[in-house]
């Protein structure tokens, strides 16, 4: 019986060789790399169905879309390695609350867009000097919609006034309880810092970020215009010091600005678990579906705050782009979609985005560009590669250079 015993023990203490202790060098490297989450966290989340449930004066605007299968058609997928699940699409506020659009369309736009399953808004601390925050609030609160069923983003950097910004441990905490205040909202769920400040030493940054998730007034915080680099500062920061890491980082990505977005986030993601939501899907304003002899036009050159974008048109990198954007637009009609959802459905079929975030002043945009969920699934691999030959701006990795052989 004894002997039986030592032999049972025996067995049991047999060394397990899936252990990543008898695993061979790659797949040990394999068993270090990512260890926040699984991959199979990226799988996509339909909506499951459910019926949309109307708010106030939407139903009725919404009555004759939904055959069209806007309803129900947005899907989800957790935010980096994160377990907030966040819509596909997301709505930045940056246009909807500009002084060029009433409250009353503001609400509309809002109202539409949660009742078609966006669950993500995006906002700025420096929006409307603050004006956004108070009209997404006053929305909120007149909704009454439950507060586990959409996101608030808000961001830190810019403020109002030229002397209150920046990244220091005192503007992050009070330009959040700002925002806070003026949401009315306990909490936010994501605070975005806007931009990086060479002139605040990064241990500040993540520790601030860090008090603000502990003390309830965020769940989680990101960056948004960070260079890799600096992320990779930021997250070795949280490690060292013991501070809760960023989950996301917002970057420009359309079809004229692909390198970071393509190159360098996706490493972003697989190193560190830091997810992807792309912003200015239609690079502000360029990419527009109204057309004017044949060539595309902008859209926004008279909206505040956009005038800058007149100083492009005389420009020869102008000129080449809108040669493109006349392809792209003949594209768009083979497609029967306009040029704007192309865009927008492009983004949309690069897997690495976790959410692409959209701007609209109307209903009718919104409507237009939520119609981009149905095109990115007309977009088979030889739309994509006619995408590639007209555009001919796929990123690239530059060459490795050795420090040696620069002596």
């Amino acid at each position: 019986m004894l002997s039986a015993a030592m032999g049972g023990s025996a067995r049991l203490s047999q060394p397990d060789v899936r252990s990543p202790l008898y695993m061979n060098p790659e797949m040990r490297e394999e068993s270090r790399r990512a260890p926040i989450a699984s991959l199979e966290c990226m799988e996509e989340f339909p909506s499951c169905g459910e019926p949309i449930q109307g708010h106030g004066d939407s139903q009725q605007q919404l009555g004759s879309r939904t055959s069209q299968g806007i309803s129900g058609a947005v899907r989800y997928k957790p935010l980096g390695k994160s377990g907030l699940r966040v819509s596909q699409l997301g709505l930045g506020a940056w246009v909807t609350f500009s002084p060029q659009v009433t409250e009353e369309v503001a609400e509309q736009v809002i109202t539409v867009a949660y009742d078609c399953g966006i669950n993500v808004f995006d906002l700025s601390e420096s929006y409307s000097g603050g004006r956004a925050e108070v009209q997404l609030g006053n929305i909120l609160k007149k909704k009454g919609w439950r507060r586990s069923s959409y996101h608030v983003l808000t961001k830190v950097y810019w403020n109002a006034k030229g002397d209150e910004r920046g990244l220091s441990r005192k503007h992050i905490i009070e330009s959040v309880k700002t925002s806070l205040d003026r949401l009315g909202l306990e909490y936010v769920d994501v605070m975005i810092i806007h931009k990086a400040d060479d002139m605040c030493p990064m241990e500040e940054v993540v520790r601030a970020c860090h008090y603000c998730i502990e003390q309830g007034l965020a769940m989680y915080w990101g960056t948004s215009r960070w260079s890799a680099v600096e992320i990779m500062e930021a997250w070795t920061n949280c490690r060292q010091f013991n501070c809760i890491t960023p989950i996301v980082e917002q970057s420009e990505y359309h079809l004229f600005c692909r390198g970071k977005t393509e190159l360098y986030l996706p490493e972003m993601y697989n190193k560190i678990g830091v997810g992807t939501m792309a912003w200015s899907p239609l690079a502000i304003g360029l990419i527009s579906s109204k057309i004017d002899e044949g060539t595309p036009v902008f859209t926004r050159q008279s909206f505040k705050g956009y005038t800058w974008l007149k100083d492009k048109t005389g420009s020869e990198d102008h000129r080449k782009q809108q040669a493109r954007l006349r392809e792209l637009y003949n594209l768009a009609e083979e497609l029967g979609c306009t040029l704007t959802q192309l865009s927008v459905a492009w983004s949309l079929k690069n897997e690495n985005l976790h959410c692409v975030l959209i701007g609209a002043s109307s209903v009718e945009q919104l409507l237009e560009n939520l119609q981009s969920l149905q095109v990115a699934t007309k977009l088979r691999p030889e739309h994509l590669t006619e995408l590639e030959r007209i555009l001919d701006n796929k990123p690239v990795r530059p060459p490795m250079v050795s420090t040696l052989t620069q002596r």
